[in-house]
């Protein structure tokens, strides 16, 4: 089943509706999509949240508890923004931004996005970075990810990153990118947690789904060439976006890395700050 959030009226018509117009029309939207899912409410929240909680790119506990997209998924915000100046999403906006996304053949529950603080909130801004057009910066003190677009701007997420000792920094390439990837925790963290070893690569990782700590995206990141076996990717636990929690690599919300997805090429340029 695809679902379609692209509107298909000219954006000039859009631009001159009021404040109030738009707010009403992605409420009603907004409406529309969750009577549409309620139906499925078997997968509740909190059972996806228990199920988080998997090592690897993901986290440093020490206990596991752990396809081709259906969806082309545009939040309505993107049409209202003006070039050089900063857009913070409206409620409604956010509704739509991190509700409910049927993708690949799984239902990514809704964030509670009130829950989360609001520098977080997937959003543009005036670019910080001075990098060139395409490149993905990882300011890791600050927990964002930027997208630097061609305006002077750039798309701005928050992330989660590495704990101490395990964050990497540098330049690199996003090598790979993966819809839906399997998890393969490396040989060095398997001997760590031995307990992950029926996901080891010789095994073959972990299935793709909901409890896969890599979540609905995965981009590599290759330095020189090489692997350096760090991920941007999905997470299904929306806590730890602000936090250094994971084994190194940068997470992001689901709904924010398929947005991030959408947007990147292979062999975008990345640069991570400590």
């Amino acid at each position: 089943m695809k679902l379609w959030f692209i509107w298909r009226k000219p954006i000039d018509s859009l631009m001159s509706l009021s404040q109030d117009s738009r707010i009403k029309g992605n409420q009603s939207r907004v409406m529309s999509f969750d009577r549409h899912l309620s139906r499925r409410s078997f997968l509740s929240f909190s059972a996806l949240t228990a199920a988080s909680a998997l090592t690897g790119c993901a986290s440093s506990a020490n206990t596991v508890t752990s396809g081709d997209t259906t969806i082309i998924y545009r939040s309505p915000m993107r049409l209202f923004q003006s070039p050089g100046a900063s857009s913070v999403p409206s409620g409604a906006e956010l509704a739509v931004m991190y509700g409910p996304i049927e993708d690949g053949g799984f239902l990514i529950p809704a964030v509670p996005y009130e829950q989360i603080d609001p520098r977080y909130y997937r959003q543009r801004v005036v670019d910080p970075t001075g990098q060139p057009p395409g490149t993905i910066v990882v300011d890791t003190p600050s927990r964002f990810l930027y997208l630097v677009q061609s305006d002077g701007m750039a798309m701005r997420y928050g992330v989660g990153i590495g704990r101490e000792g395990f964050a990497w920094q540098g330049s690199g390439v996003i090598q790979w990118r993966q819809k839906w990837p399997r998890w393969k925790p490396p040989n060095e963290m398997v001997a760590r947690q031995p307990e992950l070893v029926k996901y080891s690569i010789d095994n073959g990782g972990m299935e793709p789904g909901l409890k896969n700590p890599l979540g609905a995206r995965a981009l590599y990141i290759f330095s020189n060439g090489e692997d350096t076996l760090y991920r941007l990717h999905g997470n299904p636990d929306w806590r730890s976006i602000g936090k250094a929690v994971s084994s190194g690599c940068v997470r992001l919300m689901n709904q924010d890395i398929i947005d991030l997805y959408d947007r990147v090429p292979t062999k975008a340029p990345i640069v991570v700050w400590q």
